[in-house]
């Protein structure tokens, strides 16, 4: 068993969600502010890649953004969740890459994108903030050109959050948040989602995730101040934890640095307040080594 405790490497911000590796920086959602930093990998203070919190909201939402990705062609793709629209950013400029108020049923939630630059996007399928009711609801899949679809052949899922995509292509895994399990699927040449199977069942809710070279997954747990390593099955083979006086929950996790073995935590203490959040400003960026690289695995 691989375990480790996480060092804060940086603080000061909302909720923080959403992690990525891309050409050498972290990238990281903070959600509330409607803004997504980049940390160089040598430390210094965060770039702000995209900041929308002047945007107004279509039909009134709320702009607050979580998953992220990057198109071939270098754009950022990033989730508005309430919006229920998938942003791209080149540049200064903003535009709506799909629009998914008619699939979605709920507030949309994490992506991750392929190499071809297909997007899976992931949802809760109810809203939480309203303290509605947890309700099943299928994952999205957004073409390259923007053209979206529910996944209907992969089923729904409790509260689908992190997703992953193995270095290979051929498996994305999910963790259902409200089923309390990681489901694993095998990706058919047109992006279809086949082959559904239990890669995980865990003690407590998933959150944010991320796969390494290994087929590994790397959960967030948040009540349990944690992520852990998982081998298909269900072995725990690793764990990081952080200090929950310090961090709050640990919300999400994402494998980066130089060699992909740097394994970067979102923390926070204040999910449901967002107002508290942003003045707060206690969300966090917590880091440890760890064995195995992320690879080519994608966020």
């Amino acid at each position: 068993m691989f375990e480790a405790t996480a060092d804060r490497i940086a603080s000061g911000f909302s909720w923080t969600e959403c992690p990525r590796w891309h050409e050498g920086r972290f990238v990281f959602s903070d959600m509330y502010n409607a803004r997504v930093l980049a940390l160089p990998s040598e430390g210094g203070a965060p770039e702000t890649l995209v900041d929308l919190s002047d945007r107004e909201g279509r039909d009134g939402e709320p702009v607050i953004l979580v998953g992220t990705g990057f198109l071939p062609d270098g754009r950022m793709l990033v989730n508005s969740m309430f919006e229920k629209l998938v942003l791209a950013v080149d540049g200064d400029a903003v535009t709506v890459h799909a629009d998914l108020r008619d699939l979605a049923a709920g507030p949309i939630n994490d992506m991750v994108v392929d190499a071809a630059g297909r997007a899976y996007v992931t949802q809760l399928g109810f809203n939480l903030w309203a303290q509605e009711t947890p309700a099943p609801s299928p994952i999205m899949i957004v073409e390259p050109d923007g053209t979206a679809r529910v996944a209907t052949e992969a089923g729904e899922l409790m509260g689908a959050n992190g997703i992953a995509i193995s270095a290979d292509g051929s498996t994305v895994v999910t963790a259902e948040a409200f089923a309390n399990k990681l489901t694993a699927f095998d990706v058919q040449p047109d992006g279809s989602l086949t082959g559904r199977r239990l890669f995980a069942e865990l003690d407590e809710l998933p959150d944010g995730m991320c796969m390494d070279a290994e087929g590994a997954v790397w959960v967030a747990q948040p009540p349990a101040f944690r992520a852990l390593r998982i081998v298909e099955g269900g072995e725990v083979t690793g764990r990081v934890t952080v200090p929950p006086e310090q961090a709050g929950s640990s919300t999400a996790c994402g494998l980066g640095g130089p060699d992909r073995t740097t394994l970067y935590l979102c923390c926070g203490f204040e999910v449901f307040d967002w107002e508290a959040s942003r003045k707060g400003a206690q969300g966090s960026i917590w880091t440890a080594r760890v064995d195995v690289s992320g690879g080519t695995t994608r966020p």
